[in-house]
């Protein structure tokens, strides 16, 4: 299967917002989970936020309140809202896409991965 795409990462000062995408295949979006990952250096990858083929949402604890998890369908895509951003949200996020329909936050469950999208928040 084609792997997710990433997009819209940057460059932006503590406090501002972001967006990101994910643009999967039709059968990839098709998968029960659709995930955000990231990885800062030296550090292992952690989960961020998934949402389910059917709207349900589940988020990391440290993003809770300000990043949103959303899909569009009819687009084949994911985004991720990122606002309120702080320096230690710093990483590479990856979009991915999970078979399972339990244990989100798990990325061992996920087997399609895009290549991901720097992220970098300024003080």
């Amino acid at each position: 299967q084609v792997q997710p795409v990433e997009s819209g990462g940057g460059l932006v000062q503590a406090g501002g917002s972001l967006r990101l995408s994910c643009a999967a295949s039709e059968r990839t979006f098709s998968r029960p989970w659709m995930g955000w990952f990231r990885q800062a250096p030296g550090k292992e990858r952690e989960f961020v936020a998934a949402i389910m083929s059917n709207g349900r949402t589940d988020y990391a604890d440290s993003v809770k309140g300000r990043f949103t998890i959303s899909r569009d369908n009819a687009k084949n895509t994911v985004y991720l809202q990122m606002t309120s951003l702080k320096p230690e949200d710093t990483a590479v996020y990856y979009c991915a896409a999970s078979k399972y329909l339990t244990a989100p936050r798990l990325d061992s469950r996920y087997d399609l991965w895009g290549q991901g999208t720097q992220v970098t928040v300024s003080s």
